[in-house]
């Protein structure tokens, strides 16, 4: 077959260059599978050239790439138009194509020394004269790239290119906390927060508004972000409320307890009728606020009786009367799912399980989807403060469907109920199982259910 023309490449060419990170590569792992297709093979090189490019482009702008992102207009946080890096790196082979040339020399060489298991030289000054040479250029606006650059950032918010530009500024004292972070974040004490502080103390020296971008920075690094407070409270040995709240870094607690909020919200909204997953979803946030009022609560001198402490005890307070509600809805909700009927004439009563028509399924999904967020939330429900409610229900929901299992069992082995019938509603109660206590348990009544419900024509099979 014919090569794509010229035209066509150019095509290619401009389409892929605009591409996020994530599709070009996904374009070079399914174009390494057309090797020696000669149609494909100048799309494969087009391909792989860019790969490569941006992989050399993420390695010298690591302390910023990651606030590069989408059009740059988050208002909670510092970020920058995705386009800008790309204007930016543009702009510095146009205007520095020898700093260029001794990047991609020191980026070669960190892939040979690590491909032959030897110590890998450090590549950070080549990228770093890169930075400075990239900040100098943003603030000038002389070179079209760049000044394309500048524009864009502005258009996302005042002064926006002068931001990016200071980030580019103190990127070279991030580059190298870089390899630290995950030490800083794990250990507490004199041998982790003194490099922080001598590090965030590099960056104010550059300029003394620096330290919020810094952060920013660093928060960037880490999965997820908001673990950025334990490295403040160890460079201002763990401060008081009020003295970060007046301090240029009171937004990033501010951040976390508006997410916080955001969250609670959410919980609330929680759909019965969404399903195992909105169950599980709703228990991740959960999860989620216990872990981040936590570390507000270590990070941070915290007086519950006004300002951040006051906030705080409200939103666990608030969390655990949410999870609360939810518990006993789960309860109801099962109940309405595996439904009873009075039988005789003593009083009082004797109740058992209605067999006469199969389970309804929107009662049973709204079951399911209380019960995945009860087991979802099992891990944290004793920090949550909701541990007492919480073993109460699943150990009641878990008596509760041991009963129902064995009536049921019972009913259907003496004839009085469709085994059809029986063997539906045990294969809910088995699924609930598996949510109130473990699998083990589910497969248990499963093999039961099996066993008592199948007919007796096909008994013979099962023995054998």
């Amino acid at each position: 077959m014919v090569a794509l023309s010229d035209r066509k490449i150019e095509i290619v060419r401009t389409l892929v260059q605009s591409a996020p990170d994530r599709i070009v590569g996904g374009l070079r792992l399914a174009l390494a599978e057309s090797v020696g297709d000669s149609v494909l093979a100048s799309v494969r090189q087009l391909v792989e050239a860019e790969a490569l490019d941006r992989l050399l482009r993420n390695a010298v702008f690591q302390p910023v790439a990651p606030l590069c992102v989408g059009d740059g207009g988050d208002t909670q946080k510092l970020t920058f138009p995705a386009q800008a890096l790309t204007f930016v790196w543009r702009g510095l082979k146009a205007a520095a194509p020898a700093e260029m040339a001794q990047a991609l020399k020191a980026s070669a060489a960190v892939v040979a020394a690590e491909a032959a298991e030897q110590r890998a030289p450090d590549p950070s000054p080549a990228y770093n004269g890169l930075l400075a040479l990239a900040a100098t250029g943003l603030r000038a606006g002389e070179v079209r790239e760049f000044k394309a650059a500048a524009e864009v950032c502005e258009r996302t918010r005042p002064g926006g290119a002068e931001a990016f530009a200071a980030c580019l500024d103190i990127a070279p004292i991030v580059r190298k906390t870089l390899p630290k972070l995950s030490d800083w974040i794990a250990q507490t004490g004199d041998e982790t927060s003194a490099p922080a502080r001598l590090a965030y103390k590099d960056a104010v020296a550059i300029a003394e508004d620096a330290g919020p971008r810094f952060f920013e920075m660093l928060a960037s690094q880490l999965h997820p972000p908001w673990m950025v407070l334990r490295i403040i409270s160890a460079i201002m040995d763990k401060p008081t409320e009020r003295y970060l709240a007046e301090s240029e870094l009171g937004g990033f607690p501010e951040r976390l307890m508006a997410q916080i909020d955001d969250s609670l919200s959410a919980i609330s909204k929680l759909d019965v009728d969404g399903g195992r997953e909105a169950g599980r979803a709703a228990g991740r946030l959960v999860e989620l606020v216990t872990q981040q009022t936590f570390e507000l609560e270590v990070c941070i001198e915290l007086n519950r009786e006004h300002g951040w402490g006051q906030r705080i005890v409200a939103q666990k307070k608030s969390m655990a009367n949410l999870v609360e509600a939810r518990l006993r809805d789960a309860e109801k909700l099962t109940g309405a799912a595996l439904p009873n009927q009075s039988s005789g004439f003593a009083r009082p009563r004797r109740t058992g399980p209605k067999l006469d028509e199969p389970p309804e399924p929107k009662a049973v999904g709204r079951a399911i989807t209380l019960l995945s967020f009860a087991h979802e939330i099992r891990l944290c429900a004793n920090y949550g403060g909701f541990s007492a409610m919480h073993a109460k229900v699943t150990e009641k929901l878990g008596g509760l469907l041991d009963h129902y299992v064995e009536e049921v069992l019972d009913i259907v082995r003496v004839g009085h109920a469709e085994p059809a019938i029986g063997a539906a509603f045990l294969a809910v109660a088995a699924d609930m199982l598996a949510q109130v206590r473990d699998e083990k348990a589910a497969e248990l009544v499963r093999r039961r259910a099996a066993s008592a419900c199948t007919p007796p024509d096909n008994s013979h099979v099962l023995d054998a």
